[in-house]
């Protein structure tokens, strides 16, 4: 079963989104910040990471490059999620180490389709 790491400070943004992810049949993992994502990125491996970037502790531009210059994790691909939907956001992101880049409010089907194209399904 596919593992996604969510890292989301919001507890609505959260909970509604790792349901919705349960409920497609994935495993998720949660983390609250910036350096628990770290954490269970390095500890436990997951297959993808929804990184939202405005994080407390460490944010989520400064955990994906972290994740990114770790060989263990280097690998993993990350989904930046971001309410910011400024002009150069998208780059920013990308520059950061993300794979991809999303927007909130989540179009779901839409992330969907980001997570299946990075893990080759």
């Amino acid at each position: 079963m596919t593992r996604i790491l969510l890292v989301e400070d919001n507890e609505l943004n959260r909970d509604m989104l790792s349901r919705r992810l349960e409920r497609r049949g994935f495993t998720i993992l949660i983390a609250v910040d910036g350096k628990e994502g770290i954490d269970i990125a390095t500890e436990q491996k997951p297959d993808i990471i929804l990184m939202d970037m405005n994080l407390p502790v460490i944010d989520g531009w400064e955990a994906t490059k972290a994740i990114k210059a770790n060989p263990a994790t280097a690998s993993i691909p990350i989904i930046g999620l971001t309410a910011h939907a400024m002009a150069g956001d998208r780059e920013k992101c990308l520059a950061a180490g993300c794979d991809q880049y999303d927007t909130k409010p989540i179009d779901f089907q839409s992330l969907l389709d980001k997570i299946a194209s990075l893990l080759g399904n």
